[in-house]
């Protein structure tokens, strides 16, 4: 167990005196330095230092404050090599005006061996606590393989995906839905335009292509005559109504004989009597098998059928030659039909379309979500940031090496006399503004002389420099940070809120900042963005992840 009481006394900054102590610490942004009255107690313990591989550690953090302090204990997997199992809730009292909290961790590993819990920060007010680091012990878990039965590794089995997985069902559902959509309609536009196509041969043929599909059609095979004699019926009446009287198809047998004798009376037909008479007899066999369900044989019906052909034949014959005004009638009344055709091929096509469309954006809604559907279609700022080309470039000096969605604009800082003695210089790089939707900003200095930075000192300013630029609301936590290369310096992240200078409206921020002090330098990467919008933590990470320092050992 360790022991912590470490007064904390108020301090107060500036650069003359900086100067004098040989402490240099300048950042390009405004500083301030916060301090608290007072003092803390922090002790750790863990209940065992010695356990078998995956047997639960508890680690118990203790600390004694005033009532008016903040305590902030250690989140996340700061315990490693050891894994956090769990972090229980922590345990308030109250001993006379100081309260006593008691947090603890559930650790193991799973893996012999000696290990280092490392040392923990307890952050109390403004001021971090450091706890010892402790050695424990991880012992295999000894087996008797002579007292142990030993069995063969059994073969991988297939197990059902819980029906709970709604995603994946519901893709093999809409897409074999989609494909029977898309095959009916091509099969039914196929079938319109065939019988668009007929529409479109003249009368005599369409009547002459409608017998030989009753004669293809095996109905009186089938014994269904009623089917048989309305085809025939119909395809006589429809050749009538077409070429000769209009209102064939709706007139009674006697209406269209005695129609028929008009026609021939007036010369406007030149019809035998006989083939009137062979009609008539025809039609009428047509109406008792339709409506008193009469069946006459076979060869009768077949005889028949060429009866009504004789009709056809001599009635298109029958008919005079239409004069020029009513081929011209005639042709404007195609052109008519042919344009009415014409647009409701365009409409159901559309509909067609629109149908396959809104198919396709409800799968893929349902399998990616509709926030992305709808941002890559309308387009979202922070994503086309993501999504686009990005630029990896060497910034500042010391140089600063960063991958950016958008190359980095220089922001020129004047210096003050006082600070060109102390400074060799400083570049500032930015994208974005602090009190937009997405900040980047790429910081270096140089000293005129060999200056130890106190990287620890940058975490106290953070605060000011954010309140500086109206900012309120800011949380602060740090942890050591070491990149890739090796250059180590420290992590500074929470949030924020400030007011949006496009919707005029307050946006809460949070924000990452690495801090180096590399090569004689300082340098300072920071990235502030919307925390509401679901691209920013992703864009943030992955800049935050590409910085470089080169020659970082």
């Amino acid at each position: 167990m360790s022991n912590y009481k470490v007064p904390i006394i108020n301090k107060t900054y500036d650069i003359q005196l900086l100067k004098k102590s040989g402490k240099i610490l300048f950042m390009i942004f405004f500083l301030a330095f916060a301090g608290f009255h007072g003092s803390a107690q922090v002790a750790t313990s863990i209940d065992s230092t010695s356990i078998k591989i995956g047997e639960e550690i508890r680690y118990k953090m203790q600390v004694e404050v005033d009532s008016t302090e903040i305590v902030i204990f250690p989140e996340g997997q700061t315990f490693s090599p050891l894994e956090v199992i769990e972090s229980y809730k922590t345990d308030t009292t109250k001993n006379g005006n100081k309260f006593n909290l008691i947090k603890e961790y559930a650790l193991t590993q799973f893996d012999s061996g000696h290990y280092t819990i490392p040392r923990q920060k307890v952050m109390v007010g403004d001021f971090a606590f450091l706890t010892d680091s402790l050695e424990i012990e991880v012992r295999d878990v000894v087996v008797d393989t002579t007292k142990q039965k030993m069995f063969e590794i059994k073969p991988l089995v297939d197990v059902d995906a819980s029906f709970l997985n709604w995603k994946k069902y519901l893709w093999w559902i809409l897409v074999p839905l989609l494909l029977i959509v898309l095959i009916a309609f091509f099969v039914l536009r196929r079938k319109r335009r065939k019988e668009a196509k007929e529409d479109e041969l003249p009368p005599y043929e369409r009547a002459i292509l409608a017998l030989q599909r009753i004669d293809a059609s095996q109905l009186l095979e089938q014994d269904s005559h009623k089917e048989y004699y309305s085809q025939l019926s119909e395809t006589a009446r429809k050749y009538i109504d077409e070429e000769v009287y209009d209102h064939a198809m709706e007139s009674t047998t006697d209406e269209l004989i005695a129609r028929l004798d008009e026609e021939i009376k007036t010369g406007s037909l030149n019809l035998d009597k006989h083939t009137i008479e062979e009609l008539k007899s025809v039609l009428k066999t047509a109406d008792m098998a339709k409506f008193a369900k009469s069946k006459p044989d076979i060869g009768t019906a077949k005889a028949d059928r060429n009866v009504i052909e004789k009709v056809i034949n001599e009635t298109k014959e029958a008919i005079p030659e239409p004069t020029e005004e009513e081929l011209l009638a005639d042709e404007e009344y195609r052109k008519t039909v042919a344009e009415k055709k014409l647009r409701r091929r365009i409409i159901f096509g559309s509909i067609a379309g629109v149908g396959v469309i809104a198919i396709t954006l409800m799968i893929f809604i349902f399998v990616k979500g509709y926030d992305i559907v709808k941002d890559s279609i309308l387009g979202h700022p922070t994503k086309e940031l993501a999504d686009t080309e990005w630029v990896s470039s060497a910034y500042g000096a010391p140089p600063v090496t960063v991958s950016t969605p958008k190359v980095l604009i220089r922001n020129n800082f004047q210096l003050t006399e006082e600070q060109k003695q102390i400074l060799k210089g400083n570049e500032t790089f930015v994208y974005g503004s602090l009190v937009g939707n997405f900040f980047i900003s790429v910081s270096t200095i140089q000293y005129n002389e060999k200056t130890e930075v106190d990287l620890n000192k940058i975490v106290e300013g953070v605060v000011g420099n954010f309140e500086s630029q109206g900012a309120k609301n800011i949380t602060v936590k740090d942890e050591e940070y070491e990149t890739l290369g090796g250059a180590k310096g420290i992590k500074v992240f929470g949030n924020l809120e400030v007011v949006n200078t496009l919707t005029k409206k307050e946006q809460k921020n949070d924000y990452l900042m690495l801090n180096f002090a590399e090569n004689g330098g300082f340098q300072q990467i920071m990235v502030v963005y919307d925390k509401e919008d679901r691209y920013a933590k992703e864009v943030a990470q992955r800049i935050i992840n590409s910085v470089e320092l080169r020659n970082a050992k």
